[in-house]
């Protein structure tokens, strides 16, 4: 590739209201992880269960104090090695931190009345009572809560957007040769299912089908957002949400 086509590759398109490329995303979300990590440090009770790696290092720790750090070492290497390798291909684009946020904001306070309403239309009860009730006395306090959200913002989105449902596009698309739009919507579909049923079978939540389908309706605005706003606007509604949810009720 030239250097006047990565200069186009790398220029950004459409400003403000532009998709935000995924350096950008990282960068923007790793303050996001490190409030998640620094609760999982120092306040009981606080992991999500898509959260993989945080429990092995758990493991780690208590058998190999070498191990843990070493692991540590290869997850802080391979991150700035993605830096690296989407610094060549992208423009990090830090003024987008307030829109972003701004504009999660506004989705993440939204999105559950009209999930609620939504739900009310096609005629399945809308009254809820999900773990926010439980979260909401969790050992730990405002912070616990507030690290809590962050997890299930960061790694749900990285496990069912980031990676599943880009996965699923992608297979769908060129190996079942199903036209593009049709892929992105089966996909949104089976990440979304996944997604709601995560929470009863990894999670331990009592199944209940208004619960399970307003999760399912969750993932889905996760997906449109994740591929239309990009990973970072996802993972901040996701966030968001759950903060107002657990810490305003």
């Amino acid at each position: 590739m030239s250097a006047r086509e990565r200069a186009t590759e790398k220029k950004p398109r459409g400003g403000l209201l532009a998709r935000t490329n995924l350096l950008t995303s990282v960068v923007l979300v790793f303050p996001v992880f490190l409030v998640y990590q620094l609760g999982v440090l120092v306040a009981p009770g606080v992991g999500n269960g898509a959260d993989l790696i945080t429990s092995l290092l758990f493991r780690l720790r208590e058998r190999s104090l070498p191990a843990y750090f070493a692991v540590h070492a290869v997850m802080v290497l391979g991150f700035f090695v993605l830096l690296v390798v989407l610094r060549g291909r992208q423009e990090f684009r830090l003024r987008m931190f307030l829109p972003v946020t701004l504009e999660s904001a506004i989705y993440a306070v939204a999105m559950g009345a009209v999930i609620l309403q939504v739900m009310s239309l096609v005629g399945i009860d809308p009254s809820l009572r999900v773990a926010a009730a439980a979260k909401s006395d969790l050992p730990g306090g405002l912070f616990a809560r507030v690290a809590l959200a962050c997890g299930a913002g960061v790694h749900e989105e990285l496990v069912f957007r980031l990676i599943l449902l880009a996965a699923l596009m992608g297979l769908l698309a060129h190996l079942a040769g199903m036209r593009r739009w049709i892929a992105i919507a089966v996909a949104f579909v089976i990440s979304s299912l996944l997604f709601s049923a995560a929470h009863h079978v990894i999670g331990g939540e009592p199944w209940r089908i208004g619960v399970f389908v307003y999760r399912f309706f969750c993932g889905i605005v996760f997906a449109v957002l994740y591929q239309w706003r990009g990973f970072a606007v996802a993972v901040y509604t996701h966030t968001l949400y759950d903060v107002y949810v657990m810490v305003l009720g």
